[in-house]
């Protein structure tokens, strides 16, 4: 972590300092790691062997299988965000669709798994609109005050041109500067401007507290695995080709091209002191099986992400199986309260731009809705949904359920189906039956030869719907149905009692 006490400036000298230091930790810790995410291991830069030596070279891509295994299971389903005001929702919504969110957080959780922490920055871009994008620790960092709180100072970001010449960006909390590597480090002042955030623009985003990569502590085993099952392989070479040993008697080339092309040996000699056969190495084949097998499963258990290709997987009921994914789903919460404390920075930077349009503290509105990846069991679940018919309020019972997006999009589509089958029943009293169903559509209705239009119908549906539930009396539902339609109040009854 970088850090700079808060009486002193970021200089132009201080800054150099900060980014020899970030270019260590780019080129010895994170390079390696990406570089395991992208299978570029170790193995491919032993020294070559022997040219009459098998030189297998084999990369089992643990460190990817790991990191998108876990960001699939953790942000698989986009997150949502719940909030109650209507208008904060929909600027939200924009904001999301705006920038990609959905694609800009997966891509953010992913950097987060390969190096422990990423980062996200905002600005207001040429649009005038907020601008939301993410950077990797090799080419972003933040410096904090050496406060026990860890309030962030700066945030540095930096890129190279064309010309391999080191350019970059330093933030604060009210303006944005830059810099070029010329020698030494030079800000551009002409080019400073204020940003409109009550706040350092960016947010760092932790896999958790120690700022570790999700397959960081097994990449040792990871190398090794990799050392082994080549080495597996170069004895499967070896074997393959073997030199026959002819002890006892001495053959001329022609002998031996005969013996490699008719596959048949005969000799007269003394077959008491002959020794025909291979020249083989001790085999290794039991000791080389244990190791990998122990490898592989020590790399799924100290990285605790299942290994989900296994054929027990797929046998599995619903409670087994969430037992069986119960560590990847404990490290998953562990990554989700990082994830959720860093989108409250995000909303709360965002909403403190007047270009949002949102009041300063709106961001307390705003709830990240996380739901992990499980594989679903549709039927286990309606029977579980069912059996809470009557026991928890509508909205839990459909919560239970994987297949319903949306708790509360959904009960709104159950009241409006309600509400059609109550007024569709109360047509069918009015009208009859016809062969389609309905005899009148919601739009147009015919009364003793009255074309009623739209409105009217509705009118007449809403009275004779509180007329059934008793609202109305019958002299009260004959004299609104007469008022609204334009009819006598004898042809009022006549409907109101189902006799048209």
């Amino acid at each position: 972590m970088f850090r700079l006490e808060d009486d002193e400036i970021l200089d132009e000298d201080r800054l150099g300092r900060f980014l020899a230091q970030h270019a260590a930790e780019a080129t010895f810790r994170y390079k390696p790691l990406m570089d395991a995410y992208m299978t570029e291991y170790p193995i491919f830069r032993e020294p070559p062997k022997p040219k009459y030596k098998p030189d297998n070279r084999i990369a089992v891509n643990f460190a990817k299988y790991i990191v998108d295994t876990m960001n699939g299971f953790f942000i698989g389903v986009p997150i949502k965000l719940q909030c109650d005001d209507d208008k904060v929702s929909e600027y939200v919504e924009f904001l999301d669709q705006y920038n990609d969110q959905d694609d800009n957080n997966a891509e953010l959780s992913k950097i987060c798994s390969i190096y422990g922490k990423g980062y996200e920055m905002y600005f207001v871009d040429q649009e005038g609109k907020i601008g939301i994008t993410y950077l990797d620790p090799q080419e972003a960092f933040m410096i904090y005050d050496d406060s026990v709180i860890e309030r962030p100072r700066y945030f540095v970001r930096t890129y190279l041109d064309s010309k391999n010449v080191l350019h970059g960006s330093v933030s604060d909390d009210e303006k944005v500067r830059y810099f070029v590597q010329k020698g030494k480090i030079q800000f551009i002042d002409e080019c400073e401007k204020e940003h409109g955030f009550s706040g350092v623009p960016a947010t760092e985003y932790r896999e958790n507290a120690e700022e570790q990569g999700i397959f960081e502590p097994v990449l040792t085993m990871i190398n090794a695995y990799n050392k082994a099952i080549s080495e597996k392989a170069n004895d499967v070479d070896y074997f393959a080709d073997a030199y026959m040993k002819i002890l006892g008697a001495m053959l001329d080339e022609e002998e031996i091209k005969h013996i490699r092309d008719d596959r048949i040996i005969n000799f007269d000699e003394d077959a008491d002191r002959m020794i025909v056969d291979f020249l083989q190495k001790p085999d290794g084949d039991t000791t080389q099986e244990h190791l990998i097998d122990r490898l592989e499963r020590l790399i799924f258990q100290i990285s605790m992400v299942a290994d989900i290709s296994d054929e027990n997987f797929g046998t599995s009921s619903g409670i087994a199986l969430k037992y069986k994914l119960q560590a990847m789903s404990n490290l998953a919460k562990t990554k989700e309260r990082k994830f959720n404390s860093g989108m409250n920075r995000r909303y709360m930077l965002i909403f403190s731009n007047p270009v949002s349009g949102m009041l300063k503290n709106d961001w307390v509105k705003v709830k990240p809705i996380f739901t992990r990846n499980f594989p679903a069991n549709v039927l286990e679940e309606t029977e579980i949904a069912g059996n809470l018919e009557g026991i928890v309020s509508k909205k839990t019972q459909l919560s239970t359920l994987s297949i319903v997006d949306t708790v509360g999009d959904e009960l709104e589509r159950i009241e409006a189906e309600e509400s059609t089958m109550k007024n569709d029943a109360v047509m069918r009293q009015m009208f009859g039956n016809s062969e389609g169903g309905s005899a009148v559509s919601a739009a147009e209705t015919e009364v003793q030869g009255k074309s009623l239009n739209g409105a009217q119908t509705q009118s007449l549906l809403a009275i004779m719907a509180q007329y059934s539930a008793g609202s109305l009396t019958e002299g009260q539902a004959i004299a609104l149905i007469s008022t609204a339609i334009g009819i006598s109040k004898e042809e009022a009854r006549s409907i109101l009692n189902g006799e048209l």
